[in-house]
């Protein structure tokens, strides 16, 4: 296969998304910083040597290898995958916050495992599933294989718990394996095994519980389990159309929980407003285009299905937190990608991003800048 020019308006969202979270980082972050470190830019500062710098080497990297060479990678980055998630659990190396146990910490550096396997499981899917061909659609060789790989994945993710990531590669995976031509009644199974697996994780964890309940009922108890989604609501209601200005939020003063996090959209809309919040949905609406497009026109399966998973994934993430914190959904504690504060997670999207750039090099169709 010969080369093109990549898809420059996709290397164009993915550092106007990077750029755009580093600056929400900097003035959302600013309170906690100062409280917790005794400065104002300290997350700022962490996301940017840690996340950015890291991740653009690693672009750099991706964005230039051909990505057929990763079918030689798939297998054993996920067989490497599976074992971060199990030294998770092992005592002296793992790192818990909030009650979970999801981060591998290395001296001053911390790893969080679910981010990595993201990325490893949709190549190892896309790698597995092309290699299955016409077999897919059959019961043995196909969807039983199928359901204990993501079971597998799954099963760990529970035990840390992580269960709104485990939702997100679980529907990548969905995805995937409906892009590979898998038969439409074993994907309504899946869909209905997963809807009922969701309910009982729910009934299974009282806090599982009370995030469904503040969804049904957001005004139920407003200064404890409903705290963060009022507190998020007043946030995007007091930014109006034009937003309160850069750096000029309220609810950062401690009001609302995890802002440089899963909140950090609420920030965006008090201080950017609507047109601030319209633009980076934008900028997501405009990749998924533009990635769906790539995977419309890869050269091969594997390409095919490893752009449509990456592309899924960046874009359902960022839906799913949108939807969360301005109450269409339940609260699921997930970043924005791009946004949030998280090295793993930027590093990783920074990956998976050079990936899609060097597929788009190979399509069938070339890229107009």
């Amino acid at each position: 296969m010969k080369s093109h020019q990549p898809d420059y308006l996709l290397m164009f969202i993915t550092f106007a998304l990077v750029i755009y979270g580093l600056v929400m980082i900097a003035s959302a972050g600013i309170v906690m910083s100062q409280d917790n470190f005794g400065e104002s830019y300290y997350y700022f500062r962490h996301q940017l040597f840690y996340g950015v710098l890291i991740g653009l080497l690693f672009w750099i990297i991706f964005q230039k290898i051909d990505y057929r060479i990763l079918k030689k990678l798939a297998v054993p980055g996920f067989i490497l995958t599976i074992f971060l998630l199990i030294l998770v659990f092992v005592p002296g190396l793992s790192y818990g916050y909030g009650g979970a146990e999801r981060w591998i910490k290395l001296g001053s550096l911390s790893i969080q495992p679910s981010e990595i396997c993201k990325l490893t499981f949709i190549l190892y899917l896309a790698l597995w599933l092309e290699k299955r061909g016409r077999t897919l659609t059959n019961l043995q060789t196909g969807f039983i294989p199928f359901v204990f790989l993501v079971g597998l994945v799954g099963f760990l993710l529970i035990l840390q718990p992580d269960v709104s990531t485990l939702g997100i590669i679980c529907l990548t995976a969905l995805a995937i394996y409906f892009l590979a031509g898998a038969k439409i009644s074993h994907i309504g199974f899946l869909i209905l095994s997963g809807i009922g697996a969701l309910f009982a994780l729910i009934k299974a964890a009282p806090y599982r519980m009370n995030r469904l309940t503040v969804f049904l009922h957001p005004e139920v108890d407003p200064q404890g389990i409903g705290y963060q989604i009022n507190q998020a609501l007043l946030a995007i209601g007091s930014g109006g159309v034009l937003g309160m200005g850069l750096g000029h939020s309220r609810q950062k003063y401690n009001y609302l929980p995890e802002t440089i996090s899963d909140s950090i959209f609420a920030i965006i809309s008090e201080e950017l407003g609507l047109i601030g919040a319209l633009i980076l949905i934008t900028l997501f609406v405009i990749l998924a285009l533009r990635g769906f497009k790539i995977a419309k026109n890869a050269p091969d399966d594997f390409g095919k299905l490893v752009a449509g998973g990456i592309t899924f994934w960046i874009v359902f993430q960022a839906f799913m937190n949108i939807m969360a914190i301005t109450g269409l959904m339940p609260l699921t504690g997930i970043p924005l990608p791009f946004i949030s504060y998280g090295g793993s997670a930027l590093v990783v999207s920074f990956i998976a991003m050079g990936i899609l750039l060097n597929i788009s090099k190979y399509t069938k169709e070339t890229f107009r800048r």
